[in-house]
């Protein structure tokens, strides 16, 4: 059945009580879940209430169901669309701008102040079983909880429930999402989420219960939301990574450095192997060389004293043909000597094969092209594009940031005013890895991140190591501040493209 909510009195726009936040994927889309109200009036009286659940697509664009905001859509005089964000001060006018009646969707604009974070549209593949939550405003707990009607449009956190996606379910023509996330009259136009918090589709009605039977929700599917944007032309964020959790990413890579560890430790000891076989045979090569040149050193005395009896006999022809052996053996005998092989060559082998897997002073210096490594990433909501990276030996990336080093790696913490995100950017200029670390946090924890970024003082490129250690000293504090687990990992393979970066 279709949602609705009763008749309660529109109020004034209250401040709304700060939440903490933290780095949870559900709790970072419900800061994009709004409340979608409609008011109808007459004589200047509130007539009329109604109220259904949205999220963003946009910076002031929300989808809801059809029927959330259907007085509105059909033009109906004295009749106003609001929406309430889940946190902030305020609530915002709205317009409808799109209306699908098959697919019970419909796009909201909201007026001018209001600025969201829109939750990306997972279009990947979903297994039936799958765990899912919805998130929404459910009128039976407004109606447990609200002290008055101001409590209707006060911003407040959305309602979390999870359950199992069962399958794929055409109503009418219209493909839809059968789950068992528990819903209510208020959640219509609430999105259906992943457990990264990526939307799967609109919860938009459930089966009746009755005689005790179990209830079941439908969302309208992804498939259906984006045929709806398109046709309204709405940009929307999609992603198609498959989810897992950052712990098991971590674990992954964890294992999977280990595993390099491992083979680079089996390589070093191959290498010893090696290098112990050449020092062996280099040292009788060497022993063999010298005996070689002791024996023809023996020879050519022995034939330069036979030349000598020779002389004394006035055989003078057999004499100088039995010095010119000797010569030549005592020539043999110094080039045998000389030729032996080197121990400073077994060293030079190793140092030539050391050499050619390390990476050089300054090799990623220049431009680089930066391509994400999809087997070491955990992306939620982030653009998956390749990054541009010039960088040079100073810290300066991209002629305008100023990174700080920790040993071999260099690092920036990035706190925009325009974003509920801290970024924590880091670079190894020995392997060209490039990692992005992406924190999803609310407006107080924000607030509180800002706070302490006003103290990081270096913010272009040229600064001194004075400077940069100062920076990293700062960095450090706003480092633990953050939660102890990020919402995204985005790692990046870069390749030099050449053309140094200006010092």
């Amino acid at each position: 059945m279709r949602f609705a909510t009763g008749l309660i009195v529109w109020a004034a726009m209250l401040l709304a009580f700060a939440v903490p936040a933290h780095a949870d994927d559900i709790s970072a889309a419900g800061r994009s879940v709004v409340r979608v109200v409609v008011v109808a009036f007459e004589d200047g009286e509130v007539v009329g209430f109604g109220h259904g659940s949205g999220f963003a697509v946009g910076p002031n664009r929300i989808v809801t169901n059809a029927h959330v905001v259907a007085q509105a859509a059909q033009g109906v005089e004295n009749v106003a669309v609001g929406v309430v964000p889940s946190e902030g001060s305020q609530a915002f006018r709205a317009r409808v701008v799109a209306v699908d009646q098959a697919r019970d969707l419909a796009l909201v604009e909201v007026g001018e102040g209001a600025r969201f974070t829109p939750i990306p549209l997972y279009t990947g593949t979903l297994d039936d079983g799958s765990q899912v939550a919805a998130l929404g405003y459910p009128g039976n707990v407004d109606l447990a909880t609200a002290q008055s009607s101001q409590d209707y449009i006060t911003p407040l956190p959305p309602t979390r429930s999870v359950g199992i996606f069962s399958n794929v379910r055409p109503i009418n023509g219209i493909t839809t999402l059968l789950h068992t996330a528990n819903i209510a009259r208020g959640n219509s136009g609430g999105p259906l989420l992943d457990p990264c918090g990526r939307v799967l589709g609109v919860n938009t009605l459930i089966t009746r219960n009755q005689e005790g039977d179990a209830s079941f929700a439908f969302a309208v599917a992804n498939r259906e939301v984006e045929t709806f944007l398109r046709a309204a032309r709405q940009p929307y964020p999609t992603i198609t990574t498959p989810c897992i959790s950052m712990a098991e990413r971590i674990s992954q890579d964890r294992d999977r450095a280990e595993a390099e560890e491992r083979r680079r430790d089996e390589a070093a000891e191959r290498a010893r192997d090696a290098r112990e076989r050449a020092f062996v045979q280099t040292t009788e090569s060497r022993e063999n060389g010298l005996a070689v040149a002791a024996l023809l050193l023996a020879l050519a005395l022995i034939a330069f004293g036979g030349a000598g009896l020779l002389v004394i006999k006035n055989r003078n022809r057999p004499a100088a043909i039995l010095a010119g052996v000797g010569t030549l053996l005592i020539i043999a005998a110094i080039i045998t000597f000389l030729t032996r092989p080197s121990l400073a060559d077994v060293d030079g082998q190793q140092g030539e094969a050391s050499n050619g897997t390390a990476a050089g002073p300054g090799r990623f210096a220049g431009r680089n092209i930066c391509r994400l490594v999809p087997e070491r990433s955990r992306v939620t909501v982030s653009s998956t594009q390749d990054v541009p990276l010039d960088w040079n030996e100073a810290g300066c990336v991209n002629g305008r940031t100023q990174y700080a080093q920790n040993g071999l790696v260099w690092s920036r913490i990035l706190v925009p005013e325009d974003q509920s995100a801290v970024s924590v950017l880091e670079f190894d200029p020995s392997d060209g890895e490039y990692v992005v670390t992406r924190y999803q946090l609310g407006d107080q924890s924000m607030a509180q991140i800002r706070g302490l970024r006003r103290g990081v003082d270096v913010k272009t490129c040229g600064a001194s190591q004075e400077a940069r250690t100062i920076l990293a000293d700062q960095q450090r504090e706003i480092q633990e501040a953050l939660p102890r687990q990020p919402n995204e990992r985005l790692v990046f393979a870069c390749q030099n493209q050449g053309r140094p970066a200006a010092s």
